[in-house]
């Protein structure tokens, strides 16, 4: 005799190419935004009513909103700018300052742009979007602002000298716009100059030159991709006795051909693999490999004479050859020296390499990193001095600004103060295997579980895609929404991400993303094996590709989880390159409308793996109406399904905020409280067994 669930099971409508969830993907269509606001209001009462919600995100918002955060800045000429929001400035004020200014404990700022009085100016709900300084000179900017966080921006000209916006100057509408400085009254400029003019992933597939004082209609084309590319954009060397123009079409999300632009409006492509990074740095050529070449492997870092590679020759001197265990993590110029930064089993250092004069480049270690830490180059000076700011922090120890200048000591210029008890807290790193064999590095961090506490509520997070690389770094929401509290916190270094170089990313690519999935199960196996937690007692999270790495678990490993959020995810990979940018991934997924693609894509679409007959741990799921990046409707259609399907799962959807989810400190810690209300709720009771 059938169960009433099994027969359930049967008279549920199945999930095909006839999406019966295709109208909540109407962004703001009045059935959708009312079944959101249906879906809200559930979330809302189950956890923002919650007797601890209104004091966590107390606790969270204060540490967004701290005063005595570090304000990283960037130099322009003789200013430090900084972009800054607390309790006070909920939208931010864009500022600068001087070097000496800012080596005071409370340093005076010069207010350029408060966005908060722009936005009651203009009754719009403005986002701080960046600005394109004009260099050499830094006296205008190109400011970008976004309505209420999304990826498309308005562009206007601004007067550094008189902190206001230029009458007449160079405008450009709401659009994924691209623009950049040539000289002082032209821009180079891609934007959606009406159809035809933007890629099938959105973004402007021309590259025009703009004088000050014309039409943008009427600005000159000089580069134009196709409809099926990516992006095009161009590029003015502004470094002087170095002016060049580049121009370049991407290809894919990884792949793409530069062009050096002549002034006689000739192209000469610059012949490098069209998987490689490639620019100019003075009389440098510099490459990134992504795949073998030149006798060189794919990881590398390479230089060449940049007016000798024009010539033919392809003599290169070798900056970084990656191994087995370290991978290439940045790398940046000051005058005179590149500063290297490198991964081993994720974990940072920092070099200098200082070009010779016989030829060749000298090297020796910058700074010490404490263990299982990451220092990160947060500025230099490359057209003037060997100046430097050095960020170095860990999971359990707060951001440390270094300044220095290479061949003379460093000083410490900020430290962040503890936000969290760390009391009894350790940080270890640990290797899992994967099924095929493949050793999976992950930290944990929580009650120091050598020695054998016992296993209690952990929460694992994962990305595992698009070279993205999770490195160790200080997080005070998590200290205090989770650590502080008992919780352990894990990071997964799975393949996908650039942990270990291009191998790693490539190694879950296409019809091998299976992979990272099965990483990320193995870590949660660890965890259980090594008595740290348990299944009922262990959470995930990931947010965007992450969050399709969350559909698989909820999908494919339900039994290793208690409970599961997904932030901004990519869950239907069967319409995910129909869905605003979303041709542009194609290349890190597969294209859904090729023979070779669909297959795998529907094996790894978790909207379409959804079944009545299996037990999903709950799930919570949030999104951001005004995200152009991962269109909502992912998390919409699949919180419809689980519904429909008769599984616990909550939807957030903040209106605002784009991509991110927020567009200031309110409303990131309301998201970040609910967020971890959800997981300490299910993850500390025994909602079910540890078998599911």
């Amino acid at each position: 005799m059938w169960s009433r669930r099994a027969f359930h099971a049967c008279t549920i409508r199945l999930v095909t190419d006839e999406d019966p969830y295709l109208w909540l993907e109407d962004i703001e269509g009045e059935a959708a935004l009312e079944w959101v606001a249906e879906r809200n209001a559930e979330t809302e009462a189950v956890l923002a009513a919650d007797a601890g919600f209104a004091s966590l995100k107390e606790r969270l918002r204060e540490v967004l909103d701290a005063s005595d955060r570090i304000p990283y800045t960037v130099r322009r000429g003789v200013f430090l700018y900084n972009f800054w929001r607390d309790a006070g400035n909920v939208r931010g004020v864009w500022r600068r300052t001087t070097l000496e200014q800012y080596r005071k404990e409370s340093p005076e700022w010069e207010v350029l742009l408060d966005v908060d009085a722009l936005v009651a100016a203009e009754g719009e709900k403005w986002a701080w979007a960046g600005a394109r300084v004009r260099h050499p000179d830094y006296d205008r900017a190109l400011v970008c602002l976004s309505r209420d966080g999304g990826d498309a921006v308005v562009v206007r000209e601004f007067d550094l000298a008189n902190r206001a916006f230029v009458d007449g100057g160079f405008q450009v509408g709401e659009a994924k716009t691209q623009i950049g400085w040539i000289d002082a009254d032209t821009v180079f400029i891609g934007t959606d100059f009406g159809p035809g003019s933007l890629t099938d992933a959105g973004y402007p597939r021309t590259v025009c030159r703009w004088r000050r004082g014309t039409p943008l209609e009427e600005a000159d084309l000089v580069f134009e991709a196709g409809t099926g590319d990516v992006a095009a954009w161009g590029r003015h060397d502004t470094t002087p006795g170095f002016e060049l123009d580049f121009v370049s079409r991407w290809l894919d999300f990884f792949r793409s051909e530069m062009y050096l632009l002549n002034p006689d409006a000739t192209l000469v492509k610059i012949d490098v693999p069209d998987d490689a990074s490639a620019y100019t740095h003075r009389r440098h050529l510099i490459v990134t490999l992504k795949s073998d070449w030149l006798g060189q492997r794919a990881g590398s870092l390479l230089a060449f004479d940049f007016d000798a590679f024009l010539a033919g020759d392809r003599t290169a001197e070798v900056l970084f050859t990656p191994d087995e265990r370290t991978a290439l993590a940045g790398h940046s110029w000051t005058r005179h020296h590149l500063i290297l930064e490198t991964m081993r089993d994720v974990s940072t250092r920092i070099e200098v390499l200082t070009p010779t004069p016989g030829g060749g480049w000298a090297r020796k270690p910058l700074v010490d990193v404490p263990a299982l830490s990451a220092v990160t180059v947060a500025d230099t000076d490359p057209d003037v001095s060997d100046e430097y700011f050095l960020d170095v922090s860990g999971f359990l120890q707060p951001s440390t600004l270094h300044h220095g200048r290479i061949g003379a000591e460093s000083e410490i210029l900020k430290q962040a103060p503890a936000r969290f008890d760390t009391a009894g807290l350790a940080v270890e790193q640990f290797f899992a295997t994967s099924r095929d064999g493949t050793r999976v590095p992950y930290f944990v961090t929580g009650p120091g579980h050598s020695d054998g506490p016992g296993p209690g509520p952990a929460l694992l997070y994962g990305y595992g895609g698009f070279e993205v690389s999770l490195i160790p770094s200080y997080d005070a929401v998590t200290g205090r929404a989770w650590l502080e509290r008992g919780g352990t916190y894990v990071i997964a270094n799975i393949r996908g991400g650039g942990e270990y170089g291009p191998d790693w990313h490539q190694a879950a690519l296409g019809a091998d993303r299976s992979r990272a999935f099965e990483d990320f199960a193995a870590v949660a196996a660890d965890l259980v094996a090594r008595g740290i937690t348990t299944p009922a007692m262990l959470g995930a999270a990931g947010g965007s590709n992450g969050g399709l790495l969350m559909g698989a678990m909820i999908t494919r490993y339900p039994h290793l989880f208690g409970a599961i959020v997904a932030q901004v995810p990519l869950l239907d990979m069967l319409r995910f390159h129909k869905l605003l940018s979303g041709a542009s991934w194609t290349a890190e997924y597969g294209n859904p409308d090729t023979e070779a693609d669909r297959p795998h894509l529907r094996a790894l679409s978790p909207y379409h793996q959804l079944t009545a007959d299996q037990v999903y741990p709950p799930v919570l799921l949030t999104t951001s109406t005004r995200d152009d990046r991962v269109h909502p409707g992912h998390a919409r259609k699949a919180a419809a399904r689980l519904r429909e399907l008769g599984h616990p799962v909550l939807l957030h959807e903040n209106i605002g905020g784009g991509h991110a989810g927020a567009s200031d400190n309110e409303q990131s810690a309301h998201n970040k409280a609910l967020v971890h209300t959800f997981l300490w709720r299910h993850l500390t009771q025994p909602v079910r067994s540890a078998a599911g």
